[in-house]
């Protein structure tokens, strides 16, 4: 099972860029989708969630900027950044709560996708 993050790059600030991210493997339930985020020298911090149900929250920084969203069918979050800051540069994270097949059967995890670096040139 892995997750898998596409779409990063430079874009100038004020652009826009869309990240997807793709779970694949043995999968029954895909719970929560969501995308993190870690600039140089700084945490890790969570931008935003979607529910299975396609409820989504932000964090105040990207909030009215970037929007979550997801395909069921093709088990893919999708990250749409736009108006993007210098401050936004940093490495993009997916993450999802999975139920996958383990060698005890189905069971809940949480699993990361690799990262993508998105750099917002002044």
């Amino acid at each position: 099972v892995q997750l898998q993050a596409f779409g990063g790059g430079l874009v100038q600030a004020g652009g826009s860029l869309r990240l997807s991210c793709a779970a694949s493997g043995s999968i029954r339930t895909i719970n929560d989708m969501g995308w993190y985020r870690q600039a140089p020298g700084k945490q890790r911090e969570l931008i935003g969630k979607i529910t299975s149900g396609g409820i989504t929250n932000y964090a105040d920084s990207v909030k009215g900027r970037f929007t979550i969203s997801r395909d069921n069918a093709k088990k893919t979050v999708y990250l749409q950044m736009n108006s993007l800051k210098p401050e936004d540069t940093a490495v993009y994270y997916c993450n999802a709560d999975l139920v996958t097949l383990t060698r005890k059967g189905w069971q809940s995890n949480n699993y990361w996708g690799q990262g993508t670096l998105v750099t917002v040139s002044s």
